[in-house]
C-alpha cells in the first residue's frame, strides 16, 4: 500500500491511543502529536506507564487500560519499547499502528515493523502524523517533503 493511502485511512481512525507522552511536555513529538490530533477533533488517549495525567487529560499505562479501547496507534516511544506496544496493539485487535519518526531517531523498529506486518497490521514506519491532511501545518508539511526525499518516511507499507 502507498504510504499516503494508509496514512489517510490511519487518519480516517476517530479514536487514537499515543504512547510515550510526557508528563513534561517540551521537546517531546508525542506530546505535539497528542496535542494536534486532540485540537483537530480526534478522541485522544495518552499512554504512559509512569503518569496518571498528562496535558490535562487522563493518562492511562497500556492501551489494554483505555476504556472501549482505540482504533489506532501512534508509538512514539524508543525504539526498543516499540514491539511490546506492537505486540499488545496485535493482542487487542488493533490494526494500524504508526510509529513516529521526526527530526530525532524516532520510534521505528524493524522487528515491531515485521511483526505488526506479519500479523496483519497495516504499519507506518516513519513519519508523523502531522505531517499529512487533516493534521497538517506548513512546517510538517514542509518536513515532510524533506523526509520524502531522504527515506525517512517510507514510500509503501
Amino acid at each position: 500500500m502507498k504510504t499516503k493511502d494508509a496514512t489517510k485511512e490511519f487518519l480516517s481512525k476517530r479514536r487514537i491511543a499515543v504512547t510515550g507522552v510526557s508528563r513534561t511536555p517540551k521537546g517531546h513529538g508525542s506530546n505535539v502529536v497528542y496535542q494536534r490530533l486532540r485540537s483537530r477533533g480526534f478522541e485522544v488517549f495518552a499512554i504512559n506507564p509512569n503518569a496518571d495525567q498528562v496535558e490535562g487529560d487522563p493518562c492511562y499505562p497500556d492501551l489494554a487500560s483505555v476504556p472501549g479501547g482505540v482504533d489506532a496507534v501512534v508509538i512514539a516511544t524508543s525504539p526498543a519499547r516499540a514491539e511490546a506496544t506492537m505486540r499488545e496493539c496485535v493482542e487487542l485487535g488493533i490494526s494500524h499502528a504508526w510509529m513516529h519518526r521526526g527530526p530525532g531517531p524516532g520510534s521505528v523498529s524493524d522487528a515491531a515493523t515485521t511483526y505488526g506486518r506479519d500479523h496483519g497490521m497495516t504499519v507506518i514506519d516513519g513519519g508523523c502524523p502531522c505531517m499529512f491532511d487533516p493534521t497538517a501545518d506548513l512546517g510538517h508539511k514542509a518536513m515532510r517533503v524533506v523526509f520524502g526525499l531522504t527515506g525517512r518516511i517510507p514510500k509503501q507499507v
